[in-house]
């Protein structure tokens, strides 16, 4: 693993140069940039065609869709890590009791899906000020947040951050004959959070690894989403209809994280007899508000078009008497 891009420069190219840059933290960066410049580029296209109109400010300044974005992504970003620290104190109350100056300042420990709801309802309420569409807005969204969140796993996979899944010492399947072992099982070796045994011979500041190899859920969740941002991008040109495409975001993403939670390491509760993890409601609840969503738009359409067939009929009965 590669603790920071020191790490990973040295192990492509033989060189050492330190750089005070955490694996993590770049692809942290990394992520909010890209998924940045999706939606930058897809709020545009909305734009063009009128889906998301300008804004014109108390003093007259038009304020166009995708300049409406700097301000919605700025507001996502601070109500998303307030957000994600919020929902990992929820979620480890024992480690922020213990702790709590060192919890909430720690560079670790966010919760993906506590950033995404947080932030998404501070943008909601900041569109209703400019008159922006919600709907039209995560639209744009969906693709962009798919491939953010693929890169953000992809630094949580290689610096080992401690988010991986449970004990894995089966073989690998044969189709994964042409991948390295360390995509079926993983051991991560140099971790950054200093998890597991002792590295033999080893004298850098990161010399621990797990002592069995566990599955490296991170990667797998990155390669999905990667893919899934593809279907995502290939269809938002063709579905016009608003809210559908947050609709498929939403069943994409619950299926998607409630699979990977059932071989994941991650804290459980009991609610009524029910053991479950805080991840795993989320995603179905994201799964059922995406389905809801999707046929709730299907019914108003199918209603609008029995209205306007009456309509028609009643208006071609007339005109024929």
């Amino acid at each position: 693993m590669y603790p920071t891009i020191s790490h990973l420069i040295k192990d492509v190219t033989g060189i050492w140069i330190s750089l005070p840059v955490q694996t993590f933290g770049f692809f942290m960066a990394l992520s909010i940039l890209t998924g940045y410049y999706f939606l930058n580029s897809e709020v545009k296209r909305k734009g063009k065609t009128h889906l998301i109109q300008s804004f014109v400010t108390k003093k007259g300044r038009v304020v166009r869709p995708h300049e409406q974005i700097n301000t919605s992504v700025l507001i996502a970003l601070v109500s998303g890590i307030i957000g994600a620290r919020l929902f990992s104190i929820l979620e480890y109350p024992n480690a922020f009791l213990e702790a709590p100056l060192y919890t909430l300042l720690s560079p670790s420990d966010f919760t993906y899906y506590g950033g995404l709801i947080i932030g998404a309802i501070a943008v909601a309420f900041y569109a209703r000020t400019v008159n922006l569409k919600f709907v039209h807005l995560a639209d744009a969204a969906a693709p962009a947040l798919m491939i953010a969140y693929a890169i953000g796993r992809l630094g949580c996979h290689l610096s080992g951050d401690g988010d991986w899944g449970i004990d894995n010492l089966g073989a690998s399947p044969a189709i994964f004959g042409f991948l390295p072992d360390s995509f079926w099982a993983c051991n991560y070796p140099h971790n950054v959070i200093g998890a597991g045994v002792p590295i033999a011979n080893c004298f850098d500041d990161y010399c621990m690894q797990l002592s069995k190899p566990v599955f490296p859920t991170a990667l797998h969740e990155s390669i999905v989403c990667s893919l899934l941002f593809l279907v995502l991008w290939f269809l938002r040109k063709r579905i016009i209809v608003p809210g559908v495409m947050l609709g498929c975001y939403l069943i994409l993403n619950g299926i998607e994280r409630f699979l990977v939670e059932q071989i994941r390491i991650e804290v459980e509760f009991t609610w009524f007899g029910i053991r479950f993890k805080q991840a795993e409601a989320i995603a179905l609840s994201f799964l059922t508000v995406g389905i809801c969503m999707l046929l709730f738009i299907l019914k108003v359409r199918q209603n609008k078009k029995a209205v306007i067939t009456s309509t028609y009929l009643k208006f071609n009965n007339e005109y024929n008497r």
